[in-house]
């Protein structure tokens, strides 16, 4: 399970990382990084939230989704910079994909997200 000390609990938050944050899609879930300021000091730990929206599935499917997302952020939370915010969207295919579907999507989006940023699009 995610720790406590890195879960996002204010809406100020979830807000912040999806308007500000970068963003990398995937079929299964869409991921948002807000990285800290260069210049500001990274207070605190790494923040986690997760969407998981009416449109994946009954309660027991979202919760189900949920669970899953939590567990398999646990395992990236280190490599996030400290005071990052990190907001995890499923998308409607989530509440039908496979544990191992969802764990590459996560993968793979956060990788590109921790990638460093290019200086200009081609």
């Amino acid at each position: 399970m995610l720790p406590s000390g890195h879960r996002m609990r204010r809406r100020d938050d979830f807000s912040l990382a999806v308007r500000r944050g970068r963003r990398a899609g995937r079929p299964n879930v869409v991921v948002h990084l807000l990285r800290p300021e260069e210049d500001a000091d990274a207070a605190g730990p790494a923040l986690v939230g997760f969407i998981v929206a009416r449109n994946v599935g009954n309660a027991v499917t979202r919760n189900a989704v949920r669970r899953r997302l939590r567990h398999l952020a646990r395992g990236h939370v280190d490599r996030l910079p400290p005071g990052s915010l990190l907001v995890v969207r499923a998308n409607p295919r989530a509440g039908e994909a496979r544990p191992d579907e969802l764990a590459a999507d996560l993968e793979s989006a956060l990788d590109r997200l921790l990638r460093p940023a290019s200086k200009g699009r081609r």
